[in-house]
């Protein structure tokens, strides 16, 4: 059969030989989503099975709705992390301080990054990104398969929870045909679609659709119809008992609206903005726009965060920019 992704398989295959005998740390970001959760513990069942002693590192917790991955498996708080030296993977961080700033100064120096971020900076040894690939799990799935490492159901349905999460269930335009390919061999392998979509998309608590609400009436238009901006203001999750990890998906509510071509959610606390952007059309490059205020991310999904600033002070700024990003494209989407 021909390979998925034979270059990075073969990459990877031998960065495994060269670990043989180290302890591992396979890393990932802050506020971590179905990829970051997905990849992780994917990669830790496919390390322990061959063999290495692995443990996952994560700067939160494991979310709410993504704890039927990592039942069996213990995600490790930086400030718990054992002492001694540890041969360090990021997984789905397209730069290190998407892990923040404890990760970071307890494991410098990563031997590898596995991302398909287009904003990745390369900051490891060895740098396994694909950028082509929906999610970091289509990067593994690719790999594990390729190199046939030991994939069982749990490892299949992480996997499978990665991609379906990063691709808005197969919608969004960084699916493709290997995407699709993928997934059916991780179906074979024991990955279940339905328990995927019900434990994703089915386990809404009321105060999560308090905060949809709060979000929609907040919505205004802008830039002559072509950006919608929702706001969550500071304070928003104590109101509804919700928490950050609540905001999964709000952003695409903003961009679903016919006629939108970039949807925002900005989300507001004391000193900090959050905020997400989510293009339909690729060309709109939101991963730029959210570079000019120290983010990064993908052409269609991004984010940022500022430090020390008000709404005041930031909204007319992100305006400026999305003016500016919007004029850069001759064509508007359909």
């Amino acid at each position: 059969m021909e390979k998925f992704s034979p270059e990075l398989s073969s990459q990877f295959a031998k960065l495994l030989l060269a670990l043989t005998g180290k302890k591992l740390a396979i890393v990932g970001h802050a506020r971590p989503d179905g990829d970051c959760i997905g990849s992780q513990s994917a990669l830790t069942r496919v390390l322990r099975a061959l063999g290495y002693d692995v443990i996952c590192v994560n700067p939160d917790p494991v979310p709410r709705r993504l704890q039927f991955l990592v039942r069996d498996l213990a995600f490790t708080r930086p400030d718990d992390v054992e002492a001694g030296e540890y041969a360090v993977i990021y997984s789905d961080c397209a730069d290190q301080d998407r892990a923040g700033e404890k990760v970071r100064a307890r494991f410098p120096n990563p031997v590898a990054n596995i991302d398909h971020h287009i904003s990745n900076s390369r900051y490891a040894d060895h740098n396994f990104i694909d950028v082509g690939a929906a999610a970091t799990c289509e990067i593994l799935a690719a790999v594990f398969l390729d190199n046939k490492y030991p994939i069982d159901a749990a490892t299949a349905q992480a996997l499978f929870v990665g991609i379906m999460t990063d691709t808005g269930q197969f919608r969004f335009n960084s699916t493709t045909r290997r995407t699709f390919m993928l997934a059916a061999e991780l179906v074979a392998l024991g990955a279940n679609p339905a328990d995927a979509g019900g434990e994703i998309y089915e386990r809404e608590s009321a105060g999560k659709l308090q905060l949809v609400q709060r979000f929609l009436s907040s919505f205004k238009m802008e830039c002559g119809g072509r950006v919608c901006i929702g706001i969550l203001p500071d304070g928003i999750f104590d109101e509804t008992g919700t928490s950050p990890e609540d905001t999964e998906g709000l952003v695409d509510y903003a961009r679903a609206i016919d006629g939108v071509d970039i949807g925002v959610l900005i989300e507001v606390r004391a000193n900090v903005i959050k905020s997400s952007l989510r293009s339909k059309n690729p060309a709109f490059r939101v991963d730029q726009l959210a570079a000019q205020f120290g983010g990064g991310g993908h052409a269609c999904a991004a984010g940022l965060n500022i430090k020390s600033t008000t709404l005041a002070e930031f909204r007319p700024r992100l305006l400026a920019a999305l003016e500016a990003q919007l004029a850069r494209v001759t064509e508007p989407t359909d």
